[in-house]
């Protein structure tokens, strides 16, 4: 009995060890095959990245993207760059003539690499050399890149780039001149016209006008006379920021002989060249014939503004012209010497007339507004006298001059067909009578008839775009809201009855809008037009309000930016950071306007009729934290407990 014991332990045991054995060898396998999955799973990684950095070759051309471009270029003292779109039609077509030159340069002596980078795909090489149209064409030397502006040809690009990589070239000095309080006056005083910028260092969008603005100078000193472009850096010259009252970057000014305007012109090369070459012309044109003036009256579809001077010499004639530099853009300015244009006008020299031509005038309104002007008159006095004068009883607000001469509000608009060549004048004619019927008795507010076509947008907006009728009519006021005319025949008592209801607050504003947001908790609030009152314009809370377009590449660039903002202010109660489409939505205060996206505004808790808006810095966590901290009202928590 205790043998067979003695024998069953000895087998038990044996057992124990073969199975203790097993298992080690299975352990050891299983890690064996563990570190063979990882050193494959590292080789495959490896192979990845060196395939990533692997420079390809198309047709000649080496291809680049945002991995092995620094690698590639390092060592390389010139490289030919295009940057393209792959459903750009001009890449398409400069492709044969790219690899034409990829094959003339590779003969060169030294051979001078040409690639091209797929600036849709390799975002941070297009955002690093702001590309910003396809194809765009730069030469790298020693790492820094040269813009090309020539010809997209063989022969232009490849002389260029030979000419780069000679081992003594050197980018030649800015044609833009570099103010500063040492010169500003002498330069700008002497000057018949100068455009200046005012810049920060560190601001964006002055980085991304630089090259522009120096194309532009070098495109304007070949004029005969040259228009000189100078720019100012406010950071360092701080005095002559706050002289000019430069609050924002970059900042834009005209200076005649020393005497500011305002720069509202483009901002790329060619809108520059062409803004600043129409604005060095004469502000106002010489009128030397009476029949001048009568086509003027006869034939013109814009208000006429003459003034009438003894001559040059005449000081009132200086002031005159000085007030036409300030409204050039807005108006067209004549002047005359003309003692038989005088008599017509029935006004003695030293007079500025304003009158509307004859499709314009009525009989409830003067022919002529006139003005007397002298050396002593301020410019700002004739500047007012023209604003004030030149929208009829009735105008005719198109596309065209919307912007500029129907900003005033609350503004009555007649739409229909509206056509004043031969054939229709008479019918454009006659509901425009019916309208002036009713203007003459509303003076506080601005009347126009526009083309249902032009406005086609505003109209279908505002409802009425099925409305049966041949004639509709809108009411949009002062704080952005706009009012339709339910559809009904029309006439001047229809008119009439809605002007009042109106005055009276009668009646409900139309306001286009997403709907709203059923749930609406995350950390940016949405806003839509029907919301827009009871969030951004609640007076207990302050308000952070980006305006977006949803096919805008930057406010998708903000997004991340933005929800992190809203998370780092969550317990902040009283701080709303919200968002809205602008592009779907109306905004309900004409204080907080979008002239591009994103678009952001502080509206205030004590004072949402004057937003702040941000602008200058970098759209970044620091940057709208920053803008958040220095103009909140309503902190909820101490500031530290953030």
């Amino acid at each position: 009995m205790r043998l067979r014991k003695a024998c069953l332990l000895v087998l038990l045991l044996a057992l124990a060890q073969l199975l203790a054995a097993a298992s080690a060898e299975g352990t050891d396998e299983d890690a064996s095959e563990r570190e063979d999955a990882i050193e494959d799973e590292e080789e495959e990684e490896d192979e990845e990245e060196e395939e990533d950095l692997e420079v390809k070759e198309e047709n000649g051309v080496l291809v680049l993207n945002d991995a092995n471009f620094d690698n590639f270029v390092a060592d390389k003292d010139t490289v030919l760059l295009e940057f393209y779109a792959p459903w750009c039609g001009h890449c398409k077509q400069f492709a044969p003539e790219y690899e034409k030159i990829a094959s003339t340069l590779k003969s060169n002596d030294p051979p001078i690499a040409v690639a091209k980078i797929d600036a849709t795909s390799a975002s941070m090489l297009a955002s690093r050399f702001d590309v910003s149209g396809y194809p765009t064409i730069k030469i790298l030397k020693k790492g820094q890149a040269v813009d090309y502006d020539g010809s997209r040809t063989h022969e232009e690009i490849v002389a260029k780039v030979r000419e780069v990589s000679q081992p003594n070239w050197t980018p030649p000095p800015e044609v833009t001149l570099v103010l500063t309080k040492e010169n500003f006056d002498e330069v700008v005083n002497d000057a018949d016209i100068i455009l200046v910028e005012f810049y920060a260092p560190w601001c964006g969008h002055c980085k991304k006008l630089a090259p522009e603005y120096e194309k532009a100078a070098k495109e304007l000193s070949k004029r005969s006379p040259p228009i000189p472009l100078a720019k100012v850096d406010a950071t360092a010259e701080t005095d002559l920021a706050k002289r000019f009252d430069v609050s924002g970057y970059p900042t834009l000014k005209i200076f005649r002989k020393g005497r500011p305007f305002e720069y509202n012109g483009p901002r790329e090369k060619y809108g520059i060249v062409d803004y600043m070459i129409e604005q060095s012309g004469p502000p106002s044109k010489e009128v030397p014939t009476l029949k001048q003036v009568q086509e003027f009256l006869k034939d013109g579809d814009d208000v006429v503004i003459i003034g009438v001077f003894q001559g040059e010499s005449d000081p009132a004639y200086q002031q005159y012209q000085d007030a036409a530099n300030n409204l050039r853009e807005d108006y067209k300015f004549h002047h005359t010497f003309s003692t038989e244009i005088a008599k017509f006008l029935k006004v003695s020299p030293g007079k500025l007339v304003v009158m509307q031509p004859e499709k314009f005038q009525s009989k409830y309104e003067p022919r002529s507004h006139v003005m007397d002007v002298q050396g002593s008159t301020e410019v700002s006095a004739i500047q007012d006298h023209v604003v004030k004068h030149a929208l009829p009883l009735v105008g005719h607000r198109k596309t065209s001059n919307d912007a500029k001469r129907y900003t005033k509000r609350p503004l009555v608009v007649v739409y229909y067909s509206v056509d004043f060549s031969f054939d229709y004048r008479a019918a454009t004619q006659f509901w425009r009578n019916k309208v002036l019927e009713v203007a003459k008795d509303f003076p506080e507010y601005t009347f126009a008839i526009a083309d249902e076509e032009d406005y086609a947008t505003e109209v279908k907006d505002l409802g009425l775009s099925e409305s049966g009728e041949d004639v509709n009519v809108a009411i949009l006021d002062e704080n952005g809201k706009k009012f339709a005319m339910e559809p009904e025949e029309f006439d001047s008592d229809t008119l009439r009855e809605f002007i009042t209801a109106f005055k009276k607050g009668k009646l409900k504003p139309v306001i286009k809008s997403q709907p709203v947001p059923k749930n609406n908790k995350g950390p940016v609030r949405v806003v839509v037009g029907k919301t827009f009152d009871s969030i951004v314009m609640d007076p207990s809370k302050d308000v952070l309000i980006e305006f977006y377009a949803p096919w805008c590449g930057h406010c998708k660039q903000l997004e991340p930016v933005y929800t992190s903002l809203a998370k780092k202010y969550k317990n902040q109660k009283n701080l709303v950071i919200a968002k809205m489409d602008a592009t779907s939505n109306d905004i309900a205060s004409d204080r907080y306007k979008v002239d591009g996206f994103p678009t952001i505004y502080f509206a205030p808790g004590k004072d949402k009729k004057n937003p702040i808006k941000f602008e200058g810095g970098n759209r970044d966590l620091e940057h709208l934290s920053n803008f958040i901290d220095k103009h909140t009202t309503k902190w909820s928590r101490t500031k530290e407990d953030l």
